[in-house]
């Protein structure tokens, strides 16, 4: 079989920038690093206003600062997660220990599961926020984006939960196919010891001959 384990081949080879830009899961974690990008970012920037009663700014989202604060947070934690799963994404090839790979690839599924939740939590907050907002001097831009990029998220963190998800079974049918770890593979037989003989092995030269016949006789007095 191929000498692969959990969706890539064993370490080796040069890296190629173009297949790993080409491949679908990279694109759908540049998509959800570029949408963690707009929400905490709109949010930072656009997110705050001064209301008239108070003089401190307030959340745009119903003045619900912890609705800001739970976006803001959401998006910068995924922002920080998409830039190490790349970097782990491109070193991937070059670990050749199985172990390894399945623990990376287990983070990625459990990360993005839980990232694709509380996405879907910002949302619902975000949404629900908005609509009971009554100030006029909003900008409704802004808020429309913050909930649209969030609903994004949504479903590029489901497409990353999918592919960890496809890449860590094909990683247990490696396994189950007989994939071994190099780290940890005795199997391979040491070579035996070369012989210059034409025949392979030959018998020892001090080992006495059973016959007893050509083997030293003592002097006898």
């Amino acid at each position: 079989m191929e000498n692969s384990a959990y969706g890539a081949s064993l370490a080796g080879g040069s890296f190629d920038f173009l297949s790993f830009i080409k491949q679908p899961q990279t694109i759908v974690r540049l998509l959800s690093w570029l949408c963690s990008i707009v929400v905490f970012a709109t949010i930072t920037a656009e997110g705050y206003i001064n209301s008239g009663q108070s003089p401190q700014a307030k959340c745009i989202f119903n003045e619900n600062d912890g609705a800001c604060s739970y976006g803001s947070a959401v998006g910068i934690l995924a922002f920080l997660a998409c830039v190490a799963f790349i970097i782990l994404d491109a070193y991937f090839p070059q670990i050749s220990n199985a172990r390894e790979r399945k623990y990376i690839v287990i983070s990625d599924l459990a990360f993005s599961g839980v990232w694709t939740f509380l996405w879907f939590v910002c949302f619902c907050l975000l949404a629900n926020q908005w609509s009971h907002t009554k100030n006029e001097k909003i900008q409704k831009d802004a808020a429309g984006a913050v909930i649209a990029f969030a609903f994004f998220s949504i479903v590029t963190w489901a497409l990353l939960t999918l592919f960890a998800y496809r890449r860590y079974r094909q990683g247990v049918g490696d396994v189950g196919l007989g994939y071994t770890d190099p780290a940890y593979d005795h199997t391979t037989p040491y070579p035996a010891y070369p012989s210059s003989a034409p025949g392979g092995y030959q018998q020892s030269p001090f080992t006495n001959n059973a016959s007893g016949e050509g083997s030293y006789q003592p002097p006898s007095y």
